[in-house]
Parts: structure tokens; C-alpha cells; sequence
């Protein structure tokens, strides 16, 4: 296994939507080991394989160290969300340190396809429900800074400009969207 570059706000393959995996094989399940390790390391709960340069609709989330507490998620589809919302701050790998108050819906059911290609049905309430949509936004392209109020949304990309300057990160070319397909078939 090993830790993979998560992209910062600023590179374009986090604005592109992720392809549909159809080859459910070693090599998603290595990313998917790769992503988790990736996580962990950065002390995440979600990880989009966008974030990695990957566009694959595949995330790791993890919430505990308990098999339960963690998985993969392939393919997602949100089903049904409900009126209800959970507020709370929310951040992102890719906006490193910054937290803004994020209403999400409190409850979601979501189809998804395991690693083995296998299809299910979850039910997801509270953090889950918040993690899984995030990283759902992630594979369709979109960040949680677009869900913000306009002043969160400007102080964030404020800061991260700071950020990218202070680590001497070039901002990337826009008309390059990078990202990797790794395989056939979008897959």
C-alpha cells in the first residue's frame, strides 16, 4: 500500500465528473487500499478518487477502526434524501484546515456497488449521511465550498490561495483537466 497526493482546491480534476467503474478487479481494490491509507494518514473520514487524480467514481470513507466503520463505496446513486437537515461545519482534504458551517440532510439512502461488483441498499443517518454526500459531490465535480454562503465561499478561496502561495504551490493550468481514467471502458 501506499499514501497517494491528495489535490488541493485549485486543481481541475477536482471540478470533473468521475467515470462509471465497470472492471471491478485487483486494481480497484489496490486504489481502493491506497485511498484508505491515504485517509488515514491525513486524518480524513472521505476520500473521492478525484481527490487523487483518479476519475473513478469510487470513495473510502471511515469514521473508527472496526470493519463496520469504514468501507468503499463504487458507484454511487443517491436515492432518496430527506427534508430534515443536520447542521454542522464541514471540511475537506482539499481545503486543508478550513471548516464552514454546511447544512446537509439528516438522513439519505444511497445504491452503491461494493469492490466485488455486488449492489446494495444503505440507509445512512447524521455524520455518515453528511460524509457519503460529500464525497458523492465529489465524483459529480462539485466541492463543499458550492454549498456555502457567499461570504464562506470568498474566505475560503481566500485561503486557500494563501495556502497554495505559502507552500509554493503553482496554481494549475486550467486548460489542462488532468486526472487519470486507469483503464478501459471509463472504468
Amino acid at each position: 500500500m501506499s499514501t497517494l497526493e491528495i489535490r488541493l482546491f485549485g486543481d481541475p480534476v477536482l471540478r470533473q465528473e468521475a467515470r462509471e467503474v465497470t472492471d471491478f478487479d485487483d486494481r480497484l481494490a489496490r486504489l481502493a487500499r491506497d485511498m484508505h491509507e491515504t485517509m488515514a494518514a491525513a486524518e480524513g473520514v472521505g476520500l473521492a478518487a478525484n481527490q487523487v487524480g483518479i476519475l473513478k467514481r469510487l470513495f473510502t470513507w471511515g469514521v473508527g477502526d472496526e470493519d463496520d466503520e469504514r468501507g468503499s463505496v463504487v458507484n454511487p446513486v443517491l436515492r432518496d434524501a430527506s427534508e430534515e437537515l443536520q447542521e454542522g461545519d464541514e471540511g475537506c482534504l482539499s481545503f486543508p484546515g478550513l471548516y464552514y458551517p454546511l447544512d446537509r440532510p439528516l438522513r439519505v439512502e444511497v445504491g452503491h456497488r461494493d469492490l466485488h461488483g455486488e449492489e446494495h441498499v444503505v440507509q445512512l443517518e447524521g455524520l455518515l449521511a453528511r460524509i457519503w454526500l460529500h464525497e458523492m459531490d465529489h465524483l459529480n465535480g462539485i466541492l463543499f465550498i458550492d454549498h456555502l454562503a457567499r461570504h464562506d465561499r470568498r474566505a475560503a478561496m481566500k485561503e486557500m490561495r494563501r495556502i497554495r502561495t505559502e507552500r509554493g504551490i503553482e496554481e494549475p493550468d486550467p486548460t489542462r483537466p488532468g486526472g487519470l481514467l486507469l483503464g478501459g471502458g471509463g472504468s
